[in-house]
């Protein structure tokens, strides 16, 4: 889901690689040092929307996301990062008229992501990233049995879904165990779902895999981002719109670094998943092409 680069990189963000060179030519006063930040760091962020692996979390609405690290000088790291979100409650009731009763009670406005791992590098310009990370939804309401007509045939489903993109009665709940290696400005990281993926039934074990580059230019401040991204999702139900969940998304941009713990982003976002079954047809097409910016603080 685009997060601040604090958790493992995933989703849909941009990495930041933010420099500050200055030259002297002639010798100047010592300066104080500056102060020590310590291991624990925040952050926050307003972004136009939310998007995680290409898609959307928001229905391509405006989010507020925010999180803490904490990262011990031996390499071990500890985070949380939030972010509002709305795809599940949008996804059960925007056809009501497919079930019996609709469902427009259910609650779920966060995602909660727990991460921990350890990082070093092993070389001069490489570095090693593993870790363990909990996509937690808090939800209310959550549906198990749903009756739904179609073709004058009505149905009673349990386990199944007349959308795909969350299955009833399945938690959203999932968690990954990932592995990353940064060689200069070059990010190549690898997720695999020892759960089943965001409530898509029996699709444990599911991968995604992600490359990003992050050049900073040297010119005010400003870094070059591209993306690729594949998921691939393992068992995916009959009926699925496609033949698989499994798409892949991508993204250009750019981050500006302004001070003071500020930093720009801008991107463009798309995916190949335009018909897949992770969007309700009533909805707009979370996994189209579209612009991005997003505002970051980071304390």
């Amino acid at each position: 889901m685009k997060k601040v680069l604090s958790i493992s990189a995933i989703l849909f963000a941009s990495c930041l690689s933010v420099t500050n060179a200055t030259a002297e030519d002639t010798p100047a006063p010592e300066a104080a040092a500056a102060p020590d930040t310590g291991p624990v760091t925040a952050n926050v962020t307003l972004a136009s929307q939310y998007r995680y692996r290409g898609i959307s979390q928001t229905n391509s609405a405006p989010a507020i996301q925010g999180g803490f690290d904490y990262a011990h000088e031996s390499g071990f790291y500890l985070g949380n990062w939030n972010s509002s979100i709305s795809w599940m409650s949008d996804n059960y009731s925007a056809s009501p008229a497919q079930l019996s009763p609709a469902v427009p009670g259910l609650t779920a406005p966060i995602e909660m992501d727990f991460y921990g791992g350890y990082k070093t590098e092993i070389v001069k310009d490489l570095t090693l990233d593993v870790g363990l990370l909990e996509y937690y939804y808090p939800t209310k309401n959550l549906p198990t049995k749903t009756t739904y007509t179609a073709a004058g045939v009505t149905t009673t489903a349990f386990g199944t879904s007349f959308s795909g993109r969350q299955t009833q009665g399945n938690s959203a709940n999932t968690t990954e165990i990932y592995a990353g290696a940064t060689y200069a400005f070059a990010t190549f990281k690898y997720s695999y779902a020892l759960t089943n993926l965001f409530g898509i039934d029996n699709s444990k074990g599911s991968s995604y895999y992600d490359l990003s580059l992050n050049y900073d230019t040297g010119f005010e401040g400003v870094t070059l981002n591209g993306h690729v991204g594949r998921q691939v999702v393992t068992n995916t139900p009959s009926f699925a719109k496609e033949p698989s969940f499994s798409y892949t998304d991508w993204k250009l941009g750019l981050t500006k670094d302004m001070g003071h713990g500020m930093s720009a982003a801008f991107a463009y976002i798309s995916t190949n998943a335009l018909n897949a079954a992770y969007f309700n047809t009533s909805l707009a097409n979370t996994g189209k092409g579209t612009a991005f910016a997003s505002l970051t603080k980071t304390f």
